[in-house]
């Protein structure tokens, strides 16, 4: 094997040499070129081969720098295990190593191909120790350390990385894999809120819900969006409290906040579904995006605030992190709602939505059809108007469309069923309307409707009779 080597890296040394010759004889010309051109060219002659890397795709798994992802079943995450062994008894092989990138060389496990849309440049990680930890793993693996916060939901230090030279993100989660200090590491996903255009005016009625007697009254509901429109004559007064998880960011966006507010508590000019509730209202969206890392800090801070149901009108790509604070939040009692997804019928699984014990809300229209753009799939849980229905904007009113409007619907009816008394736990909640919602499409649960359309009135007979 020596022999072997010995004879391999002498035929690189040729290699080399052949290419630095071949190459000085293609750039013979550029000796008329000025200074500046001659620089550059000698820098690139000095970067041609990089014999670290080379050695490793020659001799290891193929899991360099260079190497593409590998694909992976949807949905997979990054491991979360810390030191890996390959069971082998006797001494092993050095998995392929990566220099440059931090103080020292690190392992690099296979990359796993990442499902979803992401930032391009960064990645979160949680640990159990505080920034100072984040801090000092940033600089081993020559990443920037962007923010660090606690999470009450996830019970560890939440750190987001950015990514200054280039290195793709799935490739810097490999990196990651192996350090101990680290239980999660993730992409940044991005997720977009659930507005599709609409032209025709129809005011909803389509729940069996009396406008009259509807109150949510000493109910905590939180609504993570857009910013909203305070001086609304239908919201003045019935923000409780706001959280502005962007805040380095300049608000310009307004509108679909303040027509999932105001669907939910409007009062006044616009009756919402559940008036007198107690609004938290997290700011956690610009240009219709976010990312994982902004979403859960507004989590976290609903949380806190004692929200009861967190109304989620937005969708991304499985996430592990989102995850386990939805499944944290729920296990805290708190109601989860969240808009099935606008997509269309052959688009993937929406989260948060599609997380076991998150209420899956899609839209249908005023003869109780299912909006044709809406996601599909075993994950909808309910049906709810949201097709040209009327909803606050800022300076007015106006028709909306989107699964985002029928899971403000739910998170009304719902705050009204809170408020009648009874038991609030989600699971008992999601079977209530479950068992009373109005069928539609196929007999039974389908992957269109779900279990049917809410149907408010007979939720709260069988909520007073119970």
């Amino acid at each position: 094997m020596t022999r072997f080597v010995s004879r391999m890296l002498a035929g690189i040394a040729i290699t080399v040499q052949l290419a630095m010759a071949a190459h000085a004889q293609t750039t013979a010309p550029a000796e008329a070129a000025d200074a500046e051109t001659q620089a550059r060219a000698a820098s690139a002659e000095r970067h041609v081969v990089y014999l670290p890397q080379m050695l490793a795709e020659l001799f290891g798994p193929g899991t360099g720098g260079a190497a593409p992802a590998q694909p992976a079943a949807s949905g997979d995450a990054p491991s979360t295990n810390g030191d890996v062994s390959d069971g082998h008894t006797g001494p092993a092989a050095s998995p392929p190593t990566t220099a440059g990138a931090g103080a020292l060389a690190r392992p690099v496990a296979p990359q796993r191909a990442i499902s979803g849309a992401f930032v391009p440049d960064e990645v979160l990680v949680t640990l159990d120790g505080d920034a100072d930890v984040a801090a000092a793993v940033a600089a081993q693996f020559g990443l920037e350390l962007r923010s660090a916060r606690a999470s009450g939901l996830l019970g560890r230090t939440i750190a987001r990385f950015g990514i200054s030279d280039g290195r793709p993100v799935a490739f810097v989660l490999a990196q990651l894999e192996g350090d101990g200090r680290l239980a999660d590491r993730v992409p940044n996903h991005v997720f977009s809120l659930q507005q599709a255009a609409a032209v025709v005016n129809y005011a909803f009625e389509r729940i069996a819900l009396d406008a009259g007697s509807v109150s949510g009254e000493n109910v905590s509901v939180a609504v993570i969006d857009t910013a909203l429109d305070e001086a609304h004559p239908a919201l003045v007064d019935r923000v409780a409290s706001v959280f502005d998880a962007l805040p380095d960011m300049a608000v310009k966006d307004r509108e679909h906040g303040t027509s999932i507010s105001g669907l939910i508590a409007g009062d006044g000019p616009f009756r919402g579904m559940a008036p007198g509730v107690r609004l938290l209202h997290a700011r956690a969206f610009e240009g219709g995006i976010s990312s994982t890392n902004v979403l859960l800090a507004a989590l976290d801070w609903a949380v806190e605030e004692g929200a009861q149901i967190v109304n989620m009108s937005f969708v991304g790509p499985e996430n592990p992190l989102f995850s386990s604070a939805c499944r944290n939040a729920m296990a805290r009692g708190v109601v989860l709602v969240a808009a099935a997804g606008n997509n269309g019928p052959g688009a993937p699984f929406g989260y948060p939505a599609a997380y076991d014990g998150v209420i899956a809300v899609t839209a249908t229209d005023v003869h109780d059809r299912v909006m044709g753009k809406a996601n599909r799939g075993r994950y909808i849980d309910l049906s709810a108007p949201g097709v040209n229905v009327v909803a606050p904007i800022p300076g007015g009113m106006d028709v909306v469309t989107g699964t985002s409007f029928a899971a403000a619907v739910v998170s009304g009816a719902i705050a009204n069923l809170i408020h009648a008394g009874g038991d609030a736990a989600p699971e008992a909640l999601s079977e209530l309307l479950r068992t009373t919602a109005v069928d539609l499409g196929d007999p039974g649960r389908d992957e269109d409707f779900g279990d049917g359309l809410l149907n408010a009135r007979a939720a709260m007979e069988k909520r007073v009779a119970d």
